[in-house]
């Protein structure tokens, strides 16, 4: 049966035409199991994911495969970007049973929904061989099956977690946590640990604030070359822009070749914030092409930022990247074909499969006209492949990240453009995803879905508002930010300061979700942390800033231990102990002054430094009612200003950019 067929995911309607018989996550496919007294196998993964697509073909669109499955089994599929409350607890499960993780994530489990043996991608046969053994052990051992699955899920929901325990990392342990990661620092190539490599945008972003805020040359030195590495490498798209998931060796040479929209989001801001640091050119066109890889490729009808680009085209993992000397040539001809081999770095015996190698671009091209010549002809020639699949359901938190990412590389690099599709697409998050304070984590094709937003998402689309408002000013922003906020503090709270990761009225799963260490993207607490301190910053809210004070002390943990897994808890408490910076400039928005005035203002670098911008009212006081950092701050001498504080303490206001610019050095 096609129960697929209606699916919003595009992941879910991958496999709408598989023999088996998939059931969405409902409690109808629970209440199934049970009246069949079978177990549930539930299968995990996401559209752009290229093992879930080899284990599709291998097994779910297999005949043979599908009677085994459907007989002995209730069948469930999920996408974890619509249900990561789902992903996290059956992947805690999975690397508590087989000490790794992964998707496609595989797991068999009790009608009650407990865990018994989980797994990750396995191959068609060893897959047969395993769902007859399963079978075999739940008609014969069911008593022992159904212990083991009562294990795991008491031994998991018994865990204390990292909240509740610390104070936020002060300046001693951040200096600490630069030296941990020092240790793990690959000093040839760049990033930490071996292969795989993940790009470490939390934690560069960690070590730029550090050294915005200490002058910590070795922390600037580490996120410098990291971030050079990584753009002059395979993992980084040489003709398009964007970056891929993650580099397969410790060189950046050959990415896994899935584009996701977060991964770009977070790294464009880092590079921006690169290049405010350091005036460094090469920071500044990464985030710029990084920010038009997003408009470009993943802008959707809606006025959203899809999910995600596969990393399969034609089936075939990389295939649309990738490039021999003979492809060059044909495109280029011999003499323009052999300058691309050797810049591009793509040999006759290739980089990657099949003799073809991953664009890298390992040294500046000193004829910049032929290089943009002959990179133009080769993206069009690209353009004509065929190209990977989209998942084009837009994510909130995701959305909220890139937000951020457009607004502050717009203002910051000139491209106004980028600040109007910031602004874009969080009018479709703020219109079809919230309403009342409470969020729907997916949307597609202009439809609000039915799962119900997570802490991340409350947290990053929060996160974007709030920087969207230090660029335009706009109070709504701020409104909104606070309602959601708010909803955090409200049902997020584990009543030991830090948050879970779901609402306390979310659907129960067996285990509650609450992680604070960083993944692929900041951890919900984290990054609900961030956003509770810029609200405070903006309002002066007491209990916003206690809440973020509180919600860092997992990083406290982790600081001197595993700094790279709390990345973004690092960098939010670099804000909090710089303050963070507050900057009110009051002024016309089309006086030329306050417009240089409020540009001086981003480019402060000390780390979480919030802006707000707006016009005078009629008693000499700002118009943008909403805004507390604004109230009682007016022109000087008829001229507009800029306060800098902290806490709401204000130093004298100044009125030139040279002069702000001194009060920040100060």
């Amino acid at each position: 049966m096609n129960r697929l067929k209606d699916a919003t995911s595009p992941y879910l309607l991958q496999h709408a035409d598989n023999p088996v018989d998939w059931r969405e996550w409902s409690q109808e496919a629970f209440a199934e199991a049970g009246r069949r007294d079978v177990p549930i196998l539930l299968s995990v993964g996401y559209a752009a994911c290229h093992w879930c697509h080899v284990m599709a073909h291998e097994s779910f669109e297999d005949p043979a495969t599908a009677e085994l499955m459907n007989s002995m089994y209730v069948n469930v599929k999920v996408d974890r970007e619509e249900r990561p409350d789902v992903d996290a607890v059956y992947m805690e499960a999975t690397q508590a049973m087989t000490g790794q993780g992964g998707w496609p994530m595989t797991v068999f489990m009790t009608p009650e929904g407990h865990p018994f043996y989980c797994g990750t991608y396995f191959p068609q046969v060893q897959f047969q061989a395993l769902l007859r053994a399963v079978h075999k052990a739940w008609t014969e051992q069911r008593d022992e099956v159904v212990g083991q699955g009562r294990q795991v899920v008491a031994a998991l929901t018994s865990q204390s977690g990292l909240t509740g325990q610390g104070e936020p990392p002060g300046p001693e342990k951040l200096a600490a946590a630069v030296q941990v990661l020092a240790r793990s620092y690959d000093t040839a190539r760049g990033g930490f640990g071996g292969a795989p490599k993940f790009p470490p945008s939390m934690a560069l972003e960690f070590l730029l604030r550090h050294h915005a805020r200490t002058g910590d040359e070795q922390a600037l030195a580490m996120a410098g070359h990291t971030l050079e590495a990584m753009a002059r490498g395979g993992m980084y798209d040489q003709l398009g822009g964007g970056f891929a998931r993650y580099s397969v060796d410790d060189a950046w040479v050959v990415p896994h070749f899935e584009k996701m929209l977060y991964d770009n989001a977070l790294l464009a801001r880092v590079y921006a914030h690169w290049w405010r640091l350091t005036g460094n050119p090469f920071a500044r066109r990464i985030a710029l092409e990084t920010c038009d890889w997003m408009l470009r490729d993943l802008y959707t009808p809606d006025g959203g930022l899809a999910s995600a680009l596969d990393a399969d085209s034609e089936g075939v993992e990389g295939k649309f990247y990738v490039w021999t000397p003979e492809q060059l040539r044909e495109v280029l001809g011999d003499e323009d074909g052999a300058y691309a081999a050797e810049l591009f770095n793509v040999t006759a015996s290739g980089t990657f499969e099949g003799g073809a190698s991953v664009l890298q671009l390992l040294r500046d091209p000193e004829d910049l006209e032929r290089y943009e010549r002959v990179r133009a002809a080769l993206l069009a020639s690209r353009e004509q492949r065929i190209p990977p699949s989209r998942d084009d359901k837009v994510v909130a938190g995701w959305n909220g990240l890139a937000v951020a990412a457009l607004a502050e590389c717009g203002a910051l690099l000139d491209r106004p453009d980028l600040v109007s599709a910031a602004a874009e697409v969080a009018g479709l998050v703020t219109q079809l995803h919230i309403s009342d304070g409470r969020l729907v984590r997916t949307s597609r094709e202009g439809a609000a879905g039915a799962n119900a937003g997570v802490l991340e998402d409350y947290a990053d689309v929060a996160e974007g508002l709030l920087a969207l408002h230090g660029v335009t000013g706009e109070a709504m922003y701020v409104r909104l930010a606070g309602e959601l906020l708010d909803t955090v503090l409200d049902r997020f709270g584990d009543g030991a300061g830090g948050f879970y990761d779901t609402a306390d009225d979310a659907e129960r799963l067996f285990r509650r979700p609450q992680d604070p260490t960083d993944n692929a993207t900041p951890s919900g607490q984290f990054a609900a942390a961030g956003a509770l301190l810029s609200y405070a910053a903006l309002t002066g809210s007491s209990r916003h800033r206690e809440a973020a004070a509180a919600a860092l002390a997992p990083a406290g943990l982790l600081a001197d231990k595993h700094a790279r897994f709390a990345g973004w808890g690092l960098a939010v408490a670099e804000a909090h102990a710089a303050g963070p910076l507050e900057i009110a400039v009051v002024g016309a928005a089309d006086d030329e002054r306050c417009r240089s005035l409020h540009q001086a203002a981003l480019m402060a670098a000390a780390p979480g430094t919030v802006v707000s911008v707006g016009a005078p009212g009629p008693d000499g006081g700002p118009g943008e009612a909403g805004v507390p950092l604004l109230e009682g701050r007016g022109l000087v001498d008829g001229a507009p200003a800029a306060y800098v504080c902290r806490g709401f303490t204000c130093r004298l206001p100044v009125t030139t950019p040279a002069d702000l610019a001194r009060e920040l050095r100060a």
